[in-house]
């Protein structure tokens, strides 16, 4: 993408397709010109905008050779304040998929360029509007999908997670500045920064990267869905409970054991939480090729989950067979959590099997045919994600980019301690230093380049 401003871009703002209304938006010094040259009032008189005051909104016809194209509401806002910082318009149309084509071939005509993708962001970004990270969290803010990722990409697009990064910066620069006066000065053997106190800041730093680098575990699922498989041996009940969570046939069910050969995913939100539900095929002793890559995947799914559903039929199990099925999905499982279910329960004998399976405590009772105790089950569900996640008032990181930038910035202030300990000379502490700077600066885009924007912004839908 080649950083070029002075010319006027315009994209579909609303998702392509027909619908109620669609929004075409422009941007740059001849957004009024262009709309002007084709907006008309109800008189079919020529209808002016650009000496109307900026967020105000304007009801007219666009017409080109007299042909009426269609109704339309124009939103201007002037620069410096508008979303990119430029002169901006927002056309409200009917959402015909053809009107929005004879807008944008219109504007396009008359002096605009179709926008590249996220090169509206780019230019609020590059007017100062907000810094790199607050940018990325507007896309994560477009693709949130539930009440938890919505909450975080508004906190990190409003600057809470910027600012604790700019905190960081402020102090190392602190220092920084007073180590390169020592080098300015090195001949007289004089001292600026305080090495007790250097240490005890940069020691302080690395506790608050950690804490941010560490809460990427959960950002990152609750950005993506937290992945939960649901095991256990053939016709256990595995696709009708995925079934009764989604409330659709998404699975196929049949008595007949090894149905579900290959594992079947969807999404589900449950109290706000977005749960990435992985059905897997029964774990038994087969001598069927294809079945056994099934309960071979099976097993890749069980280390690759946040929390597994270990489900079994209560009457076909007994506690002795029990603990072996779960001794052997313990060997697979790694740091997942697991989630003990007994499926196909009925009332008359349910304190028998609570009995049978006390050692085994917590086991939830379900059956997902009658749909049986399934809200205690994605109650279960829910707080077991909670007993891992932070509060959400606090940082949380959920981009890939600024956990590698963190890390980065992690090793070379752990270098500064050890040179430190080691009373090794200012100048190597310097770089150090400017390197954890500029690491840190990346996150935030104060320190950048085109290359990177390019790849941040291409990410983003054309319109934004």
């Amino acid at each position: 993408m080649k950083f070029i401003f002075d010319d006027t871009i315009t994209a579909l703002a609303t998702p392509h397709g027909s619908g109620a209304i669609a929004v075409i938006r422009l941007s740059g010094p001849k957004s009024f010109n262009i709309v002007e040259k084709l907006f008309y009032n109800k008189a079919l008189k020529p209808k002016t905008i650009s000496d109307k005051d900026s967020h105000t909104v304007h009801f007219g016809l666009i017409i080109e050779n007299e042909i009426i194209i269609d109704e339309v509401l124009v939103t201007i806002f002037k620069n410096p304040h508008s979303y990119t910082g430029q002169d901006s318009i927002e056309v409200s149309c009917h959402g015909s998929i053809f009107i929005q084509q004879q807008l944008l071939q219109l504007f396009i005509k008359y002096g605009a360029r179709m926008a590249e993708p996220g090169e509206f962001t780019l230019r609020a970004f590059l007017a100062g509007k907000f810094d790199l990270s607050q940018a990325e969290a507007v896309a994560d803010l477009i693709s949130s999908n539930s009440g938890l990722s919505h909450q975080i990409a508004m906190q990190q697009m409003r600057g809470g997670f910027s600012n604790k990064i700019k905190i960081l910066r402020d102090h190392l620069i602190n220092f920084a500045s007073l180590i390169e006066l020592e080098l300015d000065f090195s001949e007289e053997d004089v001292e600026f920064a305080d090495r007790k106190d250097l240490k005890n800041l940069v020691q302080t730093i690395i506790g608050i990267i950690e804490k941010l680098v560490s809460s990427f575990e959960v950002g990152n699922v609750i950005k993506n869905g937290i992945p939960v498989a649901i095991v256990g041996k053939p016709n256990a009940g595995k696709s009708t409970l995925l079934n009764i969570l989604l409330q659709e046939e998404r699975a196929i069910v049949s008595e007949i054991p090894g149905t579900t050969r290959d594992t079947i995913e969807d999404d589900i939100i449950i109290d706000g939480v977005l749960f990435r539900f992985i059905d897997t095929a029964g774990i038994r002793t087969t001598t069927d090729i294809i079945e056994q890559m099934g309960v071979n995947k099976a097993f890749e799914m069980i280390k690759k989950s946040a929390i597994v559903i270990y489900l079994f039929d209560a009457h076909e199990l007994s506690s002795g067979d029990l603990t072996l099925e779960i001794e052997l999905i313990k060997q697979h499982i790694g740091t997942s959590q697991l989630l003990i279910v007994a499926n196909k329960i009925d009332v008359e004998n349910l304190e028998d099997l609570k009995k049978e399976f006390k050692d085994f405590e917590p086991v939830i009772y379900i059956s997902a045919k009658n749909e049986k105790n399934i809200n205690e089950l994605k109650e279960k569900l829910v707080s077991l994600f909670d007993a891992r996640t932070i509060n959400t008032t606090d940082t949380v990181v959920t981009n890939a980019r600024h956990v590698g930038s963190l890390n980065g910035a992690n090793q070379a202030l752990h270098k500064v301690v050890n040179g430190l300990n080691a009373n090794i000379a200012g100048d190597l502490l310097a770089l150090e230093i400017r390197y954890a700077l500029n690491e840190l600066g990346n996150i935030t885009g104060e320190v950048t380049n085109e290359d990177l924007l390019d790849s941040i912004f291409t990410r983003f839908c054309i319109g934004k």
